[in-house]
């Protein structure tokens, strides 16, 4: 076998900074923050602040949102002073992001 043989792998922009798609990823956001201040930008920005939608864990966030989304949040994190140590993307999950910035399920 030579390398003219093999074909390269197809490429598929899910979850990768190329992905524009409304598919939800569950993200984590490791941060420092006072008085929840970081859990009200999240709030802000999915547009609720419904304990399903955003869960909170001994050092930050866990929420469903488009990979997109991501570089905005943490812009705003850092904007308003909120240290953000990781950021750590799951597994693509069943929902899609709508209008009024609430995943809805499928």
């Amino acid at each position: 076998m030579t390398h003219t043989d093999i074909s390269p792998p197809q490429y598929s922009p899910s979850g990768t900074p190329r992905d524009y798609t409304g598919d939800l990823y569950r993200v984590y956001f490791e941060v420092g923050e006072f008085e929840q201040s970081a859990q009200k930008i999240l709030s802000k920005f999915m547009g609720t602040d419904d304990p399903d939608k955003i869960i909170k864990l001994a050092h930050g966030y866990e929420v469903e949102l488009p990979i997109q989304c991501v570089p905005d949040i943490v812009r705003e994190l850092a904007q308003t002073n909120i240290a953000v140590y990781q950021v750590v993307r799951y597994a693509k999950v069943d929902g899609t992001w709508e209008k009024n910035n609430i995943g809805s399920k499928r």
